[in-house]
């Protein structure tokens, strides 16, 4: 419910800043409440079952997957809404910010990912945790993830691109912590390393051209 909560104040803050439409509006209301109540049943649904069957039993499992995935379809439909809501308002903003940066050279590219590669090792060799390409910190996966995905939005200025890579650089992200290789702080670090070196070299490689 916290999550759930901190989302919907973000969404509702958006929609204050952009000025979205009343309808618009109540449409993206609607979805965060049919959300929420959805946690709420899920919850009520967990209580009962915990109290009726304390012990392991397949069909408790099924009743709380089910009712889990039910919070899971309405958060993928609150999902849809947000986007086909609030995509025409952000993705013109978010255009001009990157037009702001220019179209990088392709070499400028190729050598911000190298460059964070090779930060990304000294630091591992500095801190002594971790090998090269498994484990320590920064999370080099994250650190790689998020420079592509930021180079491949500098490059095409396409806001939904740039959505989709960043989403796979988040999936990227997520599975090193997973499979219990990385700790939060890591990825998060690499992450902020990947983005903010490639957006350096990258503002160096226009400054000099």
């Amino acid at each position: 419910m916290r999550n759930h909560f901190i989302c919907a104040v973000v969404v509702l803050l958006a929609c204050l800043f952009l000025r979205v439409a009343p309808i618009e509006f109540a449409l993206l209301a609607l979805s965060i409440l049919f959300v929420l109540f959805a946690e709420l049943v899920n919850t009520a649904i967990e209580a009962v079952v915990d109290l009726i069957s304390p012990g392991y039993h397949p069909l408790a499992k099924i009743a709380k997957d089910t009712a889990a995935g039910a919070v899971l379809t309405a958060a993928i439909g609150a999902c849809i809404m947000g986007y086909l809501i609030l995509a025409k308002y952000i993705f013109p903003l978010y255009g001009k910010a990157l037009a702001m940066f220019g179209t990088p050279a392709d070499m400028g590219t190729v050598v911000s990912i190298l460059v964070v590669i090779i930060i990304v090792i000294m630091i591992k060799s500095l801190t002594a945790k971790g090998s090269p390409l498994q484990g320590g910190i920064p999370s080099g996966h994250a650190a790689v993830s998020f420079s592509i995905a930021t180079a491949i939005s500098l490059n095409t200025q396409d806001p939904l691109i740039s959505l989709l890579s960043f989403s796979l650089a988040v999936m990227v992200s997520h599975s090193r912590l997973l499979i219990k290789i990385h700790t939060m702080r890591e990825v998060v670090l690499g992450s902020f390393v990947g983005a903010s070196i490639t957006v350096i070299v990258l503002l160096l490689f226009k400054t000099l051209s």
